[in-house]
C-alpha cells in the first residue's frame, strides 16, 4: 500500500472535487426532472451496518450525485453500529460485548424511526428476506420496464442465488471480482497455447505445469493463487475450495468437519503442487538475486509466474509497471490478458469471490418507499453508472459501460462471466467463537507438516479435526478463553515439537 504525503493527499483531494464538480454539472444536464418538478421536502433514511461517526466518504461514493439532482430530498446516513463511540474510549474493546451489527440493524428496521433503505454485505441478504424484512423489487422492476439484462450476470445471479425464493431483494451497483491474469511472454517463449475462458482448475494447473521450471534466482512457477510473494498455500486454497462449499465447521458449528474424503483430495492437490514448484511457496531468501529489482515483492509482475488470480483494481499495477518500463531501460513491459478464474467440473460456471459495493434493499417497513425506490433506480440506472465506469478501482454492474482501461483491449469479460462462489457466512462462528483464528492456525500448521513430509495428509486432517474439537469445547466452556503459548492444552503445537502430555490428554478426552 503506498503512502499518500500531505501535497499528495491535496492535489488528489482538488481532483476529486474538480471531478465532482464536472460530473454533478453533467448530470443536472441529464436528469433535473425530479428538482424541477416536485419541491416537497422529504427525507431518506439509508441504513447501514456500522459507521465511524463520518460519512463523507458514502456521500461522495453514492448520495452527492442524487443529492444534487433532487435538492428536496434531504439524505440521511444512519449506523445500526455507530464505531465512532470506541474511537475515544479508555476501556479494553472486548469482541464479545461488541454489539452485533445485524441484529442492531434488524431492530433499526423494525424500530419506531426506520430507516428507508439498508446497505448491507450479500452473505447478509438471505436473513433478512428470510425475517421479511425487505420489499421485493421484481414488482417494482416490471412496473417500471427496468432492462436486468443490462446487470453483468455476477451480479445479478449473485444476489439471487443468495435470496432463498431466487428473486431480487437487492441490487448493487458497483463490484469488483476476480480473473486469472497471465503472461503473454512466457506462454510464447515455452510454445504453450495462451489459456482460455472456462478452464477448469485440472486444465489450468496442467497449463502451469507446462511453464513451470528453473532452480534458484531463476525459478519459475505456472501457476499463482495471488500475485505476491507470500506463499502460504493453507490460505490460499480457499479459492479453490469456496466453489465447492466446503467448510472447516459442521453446521452447527460445534465440530469440525475437515476429516473428510473431500478435505483429503484438496490437501493432496495443494501439496503436489507444491512439491512439484507449479505453484510458489515462501519466498526462499537465500535464492533472492544479490541485486533486488523494484518487482520482486510482486511474482508476477517480476516474470516469476506465469498465471496468477488477482483482483480487478490489479490492472493499475500493471498500468504503473508498464509505464515504468518506458523510462527505465532494465525494465521489460509486460504484455498480458486475462481470462476467467477456472472452475470445477462439477460446479461448471461458478468462480470465486466477489465484492459487491452499494448493495441496497428497501426496507419493508420504509415510511419512504417511494424515494427509495427512486434512489435506487438512480444509482443502478444509466447516467450514474457511465459516470462512475471511470472509477480505477472498482466496476460498474451495468455491462453497457464497463470498457478496457485507457484504451486498452484485454479481455474485460472475464471479470463478469461467472456466477460467483456461494459464499459462506461464517459471521456468526466468530461472533460465538472470537478466538476462532486460533482453531484454523492449527490447520496451518498441520499442512505445514504435510509439505515438511513429517505427516500423511489424512493423519494431519484427523488430528486437526480432534484438536480443533478439543479448543471449541475449551471456547464453550469458558468464553473469555484466550488461548495459551505454544503446546498447551488446546494450542497449536511448534512443528518440529511432539504432542505434549497435556495435549494429548485434551484430545483423548474430547475423542472419547
Amino acid at each position: 500500500m503506498k503512502l499518500l504525503t500531505s501535497n499528495s493527499k491535496l492535489n488528489r483531494t482538488v481532483a476529486v472535487s474538480m471531478a465532482s464538480v464536472l460530473s454533478l454539472t453533467a448530470l443536472a444536464a441529464c436528469s433535473p426532472k425530479e428538482a424541477q418538478t416536485d419541491n416537497t421536502e422529504r427525507v431518506l433514511r439509508i441504513g447501514t451496518l456500522q459507521g465511524w461517526g463520518d460519512d463523507e466518504w458514502f456521500r461522495q461514493q453514492f448520495t452527492e450525485l442524487y443529492e444534487f439532482a433532487n435538492p428536496n430530498v434531504k439524505i440521511e446516513i444512519v449506523p445500526a453500529v455507530d464505531q465512532s463511540m470506541y474511537r475515544y474510549s479508555s476501556q479494553p474493546m472486548n469482541p464479545e460485548e461488541q454489539p452485533d451489527p445485524m441484529e442492531e440493524l434488524k431492530k433499526m428496521m423494525q424500530g419506531d424511526n426506520p430507516p428507508d433503505l439498508v446497505m448491507m454485505e450479500l452473505n447478509n441478504l438471505s436473513e433478512l428476506v428470510n425475517e421479511n424484512l425487505l420489499m421485493p423489487l421484481d414488482p417494482l422492476i416490471t412496473a417500471d420496464k427496468i432492462d436486468t439484462t443490462k446487470i453483468v450476470p455476477t451480479v445479478l445471479d449473485g444476489i439471487k442465488d443468495m435470496a432463498p425464493d431466487g428473486k431480487l431483494y437487492a441490487l448493487a451497483p458497483l463490484f469488483s471480482s476476480s480473473a486469472l491474469f497471465y503472461n503473454k511472454k512466457m506462454f510464447q517463449d515455452a510454445g504453450v497455447a495462451f489459456p482460455t475462458d472456462g478452464m477448469t482448475w485440472d486444465q489450468a494447473f496442467d497449463l502451469g505445469r507446462q511453464l513451470s521450471g528453473g532452480e534458484g534466482e531463476n525459478q519459475k512457477y505456472g501457476f499463482s493463487f495471488t500475485t505476491y510473494q507470500g506463499g502460504d498455500s493453507f490460505y490460499e486454497m480457499m479459492l479453490y475450495t469456496q466453489p465447492l462449499e466446503l467448510s472447516y465447521w459442521d453446521p452447527t458449528g460445534d465440530k469440525m468437519a475437515v476429516d473428510s474424503d473431500s478435505w483429503e483430495n484438496v490437501w493432496k492437490k495443494m501439496v503436489d503442487l507444491r512439491k512439484q514448484n507449479i505453484i510458489p511457496g515462501p519466498p526462499n531468501w537465500e535464492a533472492q538475486p544479490k541485486e533486488p529489482g523494484p518487482f520482486d515483492w510482486d511474482n508476477f509482475l517480476s516474470g516469476r509466474t506465469a498465471m496468477a488470480i488477482s483482483s480487478y483494481y490489479y490492472i493499475n499495477e500493471l498500468i504503473n509497471a508498464n509505464k515504468m518500463a518506458e523510462t527505465n531501460d532494465k525494465l521489460e513491459p509486460i504484455d498480458w490478458d486475462v481470462v476467467t478464474i477456472p472452475t470445477h467440473e462439477v460446479n461448471p460456471g461458478v468462480g470465486g469471490q466477489i465484492y459487491l459495493q452499494g448493495m441496497m434493499g428497501i426496507n419493508a417497513k420504509a415510511a419512504n418507499q417511494e424515494d427509495a425506490w427512486e434512489f435506487m433506480k438512480f444509482v443502478n440506472g444509466d447516467d450514474w453508472a457511465r459516470l462512475k465506469s471511470r472509477s480505477q478501482g472498482t466496476l460498474v454492474s451495468n455491462k453497457e459501460y464497463l470498457q478496457p482501461r485507457e484504451g486498452m483491449s484485454y479481455n474485460i469479460g472475464a471479470f463478469y462471466q461467472l456466477k460467483p462462489a456461494p459464499v459462506q457466512d461464517e459471521m456468526e462462528m466468530y461472533r460465538k467463537y472470537p478466538n476462532l483464528y486460533m482453531v484454523q492456525s492449527i490447520g496451518q500448521q498441520k499442512f505445514q507438516e504435510v509439505l515438511d513430509g513429517k505427516k500423511e495428509v489424512r493423519q494431519a486432517l484427523k488430528e486437526w479435526q480432534t484438536e480443533g474439537d478439543a479448543m471449541l469445547q475449551q471456547m464453550r466452556d469458558d468464553p473469555n478463553f484466550q488461548g495459551g503459548n505454544w503446546g498447551e492444552p488446546g494450542m497449536p503445537l511448534p512443528i518440529d515439537e511432539g504432542v505434549s502430555v497435556e495435549a494429548e490428554e485434551v484430545v483423548e478426552e474430547v475423542a472419547e
